[in-house]
């Protein structure tokens, strides 16, 4: 293992633990900031279709600000692991069930719901553990979104690019790898 990847276990493992450490209360409270931040923006006012996320593990959660978002169409990811590990935006509405997936998120049933190419949605809001002020993120380390945002560089245009992050979530510098895919922007608390 280099000093680099092991700068970023170190970072994950930090980052996990603090935001495993709020309390529910905290959590709900931080989520309606970000949804006040999120409702200012112009650009989220215009976005019609919009990649998001269900939180896992103590991430800021994106709902509250998509539940009032009434002229949007909704999709979460979906993980597949046959032929290959990858993931694929799905359709979904509140309230919908969702199917548990092998790391114990919720998912959309992709047998009952139409996908939408990432390319194709006016944005999509990204998860991650750590970033810094270049709008480098620090994912869980499964490089889902790091391939999925990888391939945006093949298409005929691509979503705004937010990422979702408490605000102390922020680092000076991250330790970069190859494959780490920049945002255009990050939204906190």
């Amino acid at each position: 293992m280099t000093e680099r990847d092991d700068q970023r276990q170190h970072i994950r493992r930090d980052m996990r633990r603090a935001r495993r450490a709020l309390t529910t209360s905290q959590r709900r409270q931080a989520a309606q900031r970000l949804a006040r931040q999120l409702r200012q923006q112009l650009w989220f006012q215009r976005a019609r279709h919009i990649g998001a996320y269900l939180a896992h593990g103590g991430e800021l959660d994106p709902l509250p600000a998509l539940l009032g978002h009434h002229d949007a169409h909704l999709y979460l990811p979906v993980v597949r692991v046959e032929p290959e590990l990858s993931m694929q935006m799905i359709s979904w509405s509140p309230g919908e069930q969702l199917l548990t997936n092998r790391f114990g998120i919720g998912e959309p049933d992709p047998r009952q719901h139409s996908g939408r190419p990432l390319w194709s949605l006016d944005l999509l809001l990204v998860p991650l553990v750590a970033f810094d002020r270049h709008g480098n993120r620090l994912g869980m380390g499964g490089g889902f979104y790091d391939r999925l945002l990888a391939d945006l560089g093949k298409r005929p245009r691509r979503p705004r690019l937010v990422g979702v992050a408490y605000g102390f979530q922020e680092v000076e510098e991250l330790p970069l790898a190859p494959w780490d895919q920049p945002l255009d922007l990050i939204v906190t608390d």
